[in-house]
C-alpha cells in the first residue's frame, strides 16, 4: 500500500508516482504528436469489450487468490496485454482517450472484481495521469511503454524516520541507497519509481527497469487486507541511475488535478469494496443462507430483514460509486477549464467528499455482508471479511476524519483546502 494515515505527507502524490510532471500546463491534457504504429493502439470502445470480457475472470477467483496467498501475476499482466492501462492515453497517442469520469467508471467495476488488483495498478494509473500534465517529451518517452503492455510500481515512502523523511541518497555518480516501504504494485512492475535525497539536500525522483542490479523487491507487505497488493520493501543497493532516468521535480507550488486524481482513486477502490460486498451478500442469500427457525419464510431471500440488509448494502454501494463518479467529473471540468484555480478547488472539495463517503459507505457495506447468513457465514472458506479487511486497510491511507474537517472549513470559512498530494 502507498502512505498510512500516519505516513501521508504533502508529497504524496509525487513519491506515489514519482511524476515525470512539473507544473501542470495550463488547458486540458491533449495528445499533440501521434505514435505511429504504437502496438497497443486502442479506442475507447475496444478497451471497454476486453474489460467486458476479463473483469468477470478476475472476480472468480479473487477469494480463493487471497484465502491461498496467490500473487495475481497472470491477472496483472492479462490487464497489462488488454491495454487496459491506457485509458486516459490521448487517442492521438493511441490510447481510449477517455476522461477522467470514464477511466473511474472502470475502475470500479476492477476493484469489485478484485481491489487487491485496483489498488496494486494505482501507480500505472497515476502515472499516466502525471504525464498529461508533463512536458510532451515524457510522453512521447513513456506513452508507448503502456501501449506495449509495461507495468509500473513506486517505491516512495519510508519507514521509522519523521513523517514524510527520505533518507535514501543518491550521490554525485548516480548510485542510491537506501531503504523503501508501501511499494505499491512493485513485484507486478516492469519499471519501478523511486525518489532520494542528493548531495545538496534536494528530492530526485527517477524510474529504472526493475531488473536493475542492485534492486531487491521483497513480499513483506503484513497488512490485514489488500494483502496481495505486494507493497512491502524495496531496497536500493547501489543501484545505478542514468540520468536520463532522473525526472523533472514534480510540483511548482500550485493545485494539481492529478493530486486530486490519486486521492480519487482510494475512493474508487472503496466503491468497488462496497460493490463487490453486495455481489457476495446477493449471493450467499440465494445459494447458502437459511432462512432463521420463526421467521416463516422457506428461503432466506423472503426474509424481510435480509431482504432490508441486502438494500442497505446496494444503497451504500451506489452513495459511494454515485459520489466518485461525480468528483471524477469535477476533475474533467477542471482539466476543460484551462486548470482554473475554483475548478481545482472544487475539485479537491469533491473528492474530499467522496472519499469520506465511500469509506464510511464501504466499511458499513462490507460488515453488513455477515447478517444474510448465519454461522456459516464466517466460515473462513467463504473469506467474507476481506471485503472488511480490504476496506479497512485502504481508508486508513489518509484520515477521513480530516476530509471532513476541511470540507466543513472550505463551506463556514472559505478557507482553502491544504494544496499537497492530500487534496
Amino acid at each position: 500500500m502507498s502512505a498510512t494515515a500516519q505516513g501521508a505527507t504533502a508529497q504524496d502524490a509525487a513519491a506515489e508516482s514519482a511524476s515525470s510532471a512539473s507544473a501542470p500546463a495550463k488547458g486540458a491534457p491533449a495528445g499533440d504528436t501521434p505514435v505511429e504504429g504504437a502496438p497497443g493502439e486502442s479506442t475507447l470502445a475496444e478497451l471497454r469489450k476486453r474489460a467486458d470480457e476479463l473483469l468477470p475472470e478476475l472476480a472468480a477467483g479473487a477469494a480463493r487468490r487471497e484465502l491461498e496467498r496467490e500473487l495475481p501475476h497472470r491477472e496483472i499482466r492479462a490487464l497489462a496485454d488488454a491495454g487496459l492501462l491506457t485509458f486516459r492515453i490521448p487517442a492521438s497517442y493511441g490510447g481510449g482517450g477517455a476522461s477522467v469520469a470514464e477511466v473511474f467508471d472502470f475502475l470500479i467495476s476492477l476493484a469489485a472484481a478484485d481491489s487487491n488488483i485496483a489498488q496494486a495498478l494505482r501507480p500505472s494509473y497515476g502515472r499516466v495521469e502525471h504525464l498529461l500534465a508533463a512536458p510532451e517529451a515524457d510522453r512521447e518517452r513513456w506513452f508507448p511503454r503502456f501501449l506495449a503492455g509495461d507495468v509500473f510500481g513506486n517505491a516512495g515512502w519510508e519507514i521509522g524516520g519523521a513523517n514524510g523523511e527520505v533518507r535514501t541518497r543518491i550521490d554525485g555518480d548516480g548510485v542510491v541507497n537506501g531503504s523503501k516501504y508501501y511499494s505499491t504494485g512493485a513485484l507486478y512492475s516492469d519499471w519501478i519509481s523511486a525518489s532520494a535525497v542528493d548531495d545538496a539536500g534536494e528530492r530526485v525522483f527517477f524510474t529504472v527497469p526493475r531488473d536493475r542490479e542492485g534492486l531487491e523487491l521483497l513480499d513483506d507487505f503484513d497488512g490485514i487486507g489488500q494483502r496481495l497488493t505486494a507493497s512491502g520493501t524495496t531496497l536500493l543497493n547501489g543501484v545505478k541511475v542514468a540520468p536520463e532516468e532522473i525526472a523533472a521535480r514534480p510540483g511548482g507550488g500550485g493545485r494539481s488535478p492529478v493530486s486530486a486524481f490519486m486521492q480519487l482513486y482510494l475512493a474508487g477502490v472503496l466503491a468497488g469494496i462496497a460493490r463487490g460486498a453486495l455481489a457476495d451478500a446477493v449471493a450467499f442469500t440465494r445459494e447458502r443462507a437459511r432462512p432463521i427457525q420463526h421467521s416463516g419464510v422457506a428461503r432466506s431471500v423472503d426474509d424481510p430483514y435480509v431482504r432490508h440488509t441486502v438494500g442497505e448494502i446496494s444503497a451504500r454501494a451506489y452513495a459511494a460509486e454515485s459520489a466518485v463518479l461525480h468528483a471524477a467529473s469535477a476533475i474533467d471540468r477542471a482539466w476543460a477549464g484551462g486548470l482554473d484555480s475554483g475548478l481545482l478547488t472544487d475539485a479537491a472539495v469533491k473528492v474530499a467528499q467522496a472519499q469520506f463517503v465511500a469509506a464510511e459507505s464501504a466499511l458499513k457495506a462490507s460488515e453488513l455482508v455477515f447478517d444474510v447468513g448465519g454461522g456459516s457465514a464466517v466460515a473462513r472458506k467463504h473469506n467474507l471479511d476481506r471485503h472488511w479487511r480490504n476496506a479497512r486497510t485502504v481508508a486508513n491511507h489518509n484520515p477521513r476524519a480530516w476530509k471532513a474537517a476541511v470540507v466543513g472549513a472550505y463551506r463556514l470559512t472559505g478557507e482553502q483546502p491544504p494544496v499537497n498530494g492530500l487534496f
